[in-house]
């Protein structure tokens, strides 16, 4: 090897080390940087030069080191198994926290409950059953009457309240996932390009793939890294993503125009037709949407309202027609539904004292038969505490199954994020290991080079100088 030779045999030394260096605090930076990949530099041997006419069978040194590349530390295994994880956790988790909100609204156990209120309406029919003659505790029927039917109705509204802030929710997931889709597709032209100019494009590449997360947490999906290494995240097998085009997302109706019980549907854009989602909270968020007959949370419940205000109203007035009013008039209904809209906003109790029937028609004045077989309605297997009972144990259960989904979901997601970090996060003691390595190697090179220097310098200042 020549002088000049080696001089860039260790000057090519210097400059891996140095990169080596750089990398290596780049990574002790970025240690606690959210989605940041190690990175490392690769390096290889340069082979001696080929032989030449008049070099045959004289052993050639090699010619020092090559920079390859930097690579990213990342796995691809572990990357879709995060982003799996992450959709299986973001529909349970929609769907806990709905059914949760229902429970909520239930308020059952406690004072505030329908069981509450329903044992008070009974005990009110036998309060004025022990006091026919007097307009106080007919007053506290009414009063009971109105309590319960008022918490039946609010509980109503509070599911649409519930509904709409679903829906809301799962718009805003709609229009992230497009947003999101859009720069995954800006970032591929990016790194695209980078790449081609011979560019590194490692923490490009980890930004898309916070992105390729959080589309996958919100719509599921799968990612497919194309051999430019550009992806495509496809959904329910259809292409969201194509290296820089976005097809967009929908959903079916509007905010303001869909009401509880709507069909709400995720929809294609351009082309239109109806999307498949893999997961993720937009799929839990619509499959608590959906309509009762559908398997709809929110729905179902509502329905169970309906059930026990036309339960309520049917069981009370079948004995109430039997009775006198205080107006003497008979065939009267205690409660009564409205004709249209569902029965649970509908069912009212009279305004008057003079409108409950307490006493048996063509009965004494003080007869009381009527208020004492309606205060004995909130037993037997068919009364609407029974039929509440089934109701709150129900969407209970329902709710208990979600949250233990949730959890589940939750620690497999967790399992999956940690077997990723300890693929791709930084070592802070590995990365001090590689910066002392690399200080050394460029510690060894500079000495070579020093050394060469000062041959050179006396073989050029010296050659030629005789009897000094």
């Amino acid at each position: 090897m020549s002088t000049f030779g080696a001089l860039n045999t260790a000057y090519r030394g210097l400059t891996a080390a140095q990169q080596g260096m750089n990398v290596a605090g780049q990574n002790i930076a970025n240690a606690a940087t959210e989605g940041y990949t190690r990175q490392r530099v690769q390096q290889s041997a340069i082979g001696a030069p080929a032989p030449g006419m008049f070099t045959s069978g004289t052993v050639q040194t090699g010619q020092g080191v090559s920079v390859d590349a930097i690579a990213r530390l990342g796995s691809s295994v572990l990357d879709a198994s995060v982003r799996s994880a992450s959709a299986q956790a973001g529909y349970a988790g929609m769907r806990s926290t709905a059914l949760q909100g229902i429970e909520g609204i239930l308020q059952e156990p406690g004072d505030n409950g329908i069981s509450a209120a329903l044992q008070g309406f009974w005990s009110a029919w036998q309060g004025a059953a022990n006091q026919p003659s007097e307009d106080g505790p007919k007053g506290l029927l009414l009063n009971a009457a109105n309590s319960l039917t008022n918490k039946i109705s609010s509980a109503y509204q509070s599911l649409q309240g519930q509904w709409s802030s679903v829906r809301a929710q799962a718009s805003d997931a709609v229009d992230a996932v497009n947003a999101a889709a859009s720069q995954v597709a800006a970032y591929n032209a990016t790194i695209r390009s980078t790449l081609n100019a011979g560019g590194n494009a490692n923490e490009l590449i980890d930004a898309r793939a916070k992105l390729t997360d959080t589309i996958s947490r919100l719509a599921g999906g799968t990612v497919r890294e194309q051999p430019d290494r550009t992806v495509d995240v496809h959904i329910g097998g259809n292409a969201l993503v194509m290296g820089t085009s976005v097809r967009e997302l929908e959903l079916s109706g509007s905010q303001a125009g869909d009401a509880l019980g709507a069909t709400v549907q995720l929809l294609w854009k351009n082309p239109p037709g109806v999307a498949s989602s893999d997961g993720g909270e937009i799929a839990g968020a619509l499959s608590v949407l959906a309509p009762a007959a559908s398997g709809g949370a929110i729905a179902a419940a509502a329905e169970s309202y309906n059930k026990l205000a036309g339960a309520l109203a049917t069981a009370v007035n079948a004995v109430h027609r039997t009775g006198e009013t205080g107006t003497g008039a008979t065939n009267a209904d205690f409660f009564s539904l409205s004709a249209t809209g569902p029965a649970a906003l509908g069912i009212k109790a009279p305004t008057s004292t003079d409108d409950i029937a307490l006493k048996a028609q063509n009965s004494g004045a003080l007869d009381t038969g009527i208020a004492d077989q309606i205060s004995q309605l909130g037993t037997g297997a068919a009364s609407p505490d029974k039929i509440w009972s089934g109701i709150v144990t129900g969407i209970g259960v329902q709710s208990r199954g979600a949250q233990q989904a949730e959890a589940l979901t939750s620690a497999a997601q967790a399992s999956a994020v940690t077997g990723r970090a300890s693929q791709a996060s930084v070592s802070l003691d590995e990365e001090n290991v590689n910066l002392l390595t690399n200080q050394h190697a460029y510690q060894a090179a500079a000495r070579v080079m020093t050394a060469v220097d000062e041959a050179l310098d006396v073989l050029i200042n010296r050659t030629g100088l005789v009897g000094r």
